[in-house]
């Protein structure tokens, strides 16, 4: 007589117990894959997963160090670079003031008489906030008295570039008419007083 393998409907213990049976052999065969096939990899799968992400942490820490270190030192140039231009660049308002005033008086040390001059402004390029003055000053002097006044100048509280010296004698004495051609720069904002 053929035997009937039909598990279903489990009318009688026999296909209940070969029903439990196939159930519990889906069962092993799918603990055994987890116990061989971990969901998140086997232990050594793992603890190289541990070593790359404890790698990985290292170096994003160096870096965030090195980060903070450049943020600083960003820092500290742009306060070194503000405190420049306050001590060394002119404001916008009082700018033709205090650079005639400087002129002026290492002139008068330097025992130079003062003749004419002019000013004039140009934008510096790439800067909202910089002009660039020119002045252009005529003086009157002894050989000695120009040097002392290129040393005054030299040694200005500002930043005064001399772009051009020139020295002619005048006719029959020591006395030298001196043209002189400087540049300085001028804060717009006129807040580095």
């Amino acid at each position: 007589m053929p035997k009937n393998f039909n598990l279903w409907p489990p009318n009688n213990p026999g296909n209940i117990i070969r029903l439990a049976l196939v159930v519990l052999v889906a069962a092993n065969l799918v603990c055994a894959w987890f116990v061989f096939r971990p969901a998140g990899g086997s232990p050594q799968e793992l603890r190289q997963q541990a070593e790359d992400l404890t790698t990985q942490l290292k170096q994003r820490r160096n870096l965030l160090d090195r980060t903070r270190v450049l943020a600083g030192n960003v820092d500290t140039g742009r306060g070194e670079g503000d405190g420049f231009m306050r001590k060394y660049f002119l404001p916008r308002r009082t700018a033709n003031s205090i650079i005639i005033t400087e002129l002026f008086e290492a002139a008068k040390t330097a025992k130079l008489k003062p003749k004419e001059s002019a000013f004039s402004t140009e934008p510096v390029d790439g800067s909202d906030t910089l002009t660039q003055m020119r002045i252009s000053a005529n003086f009157e002097g002894s050989y000695a008295d120009v040097v002392r006044f290129i040393n005054l100048l030299d040694k200005s509280s500002r930043l005064v570039i001399i772009e051009s010296l020139s020295a002619t004698p005048q006719q029959g004495g020591t006395v030298l008419n001196v043209t002189l051609k400087l540049d300085t720069f001028v804060t717009e904002d006129g807040s580095t007083a």
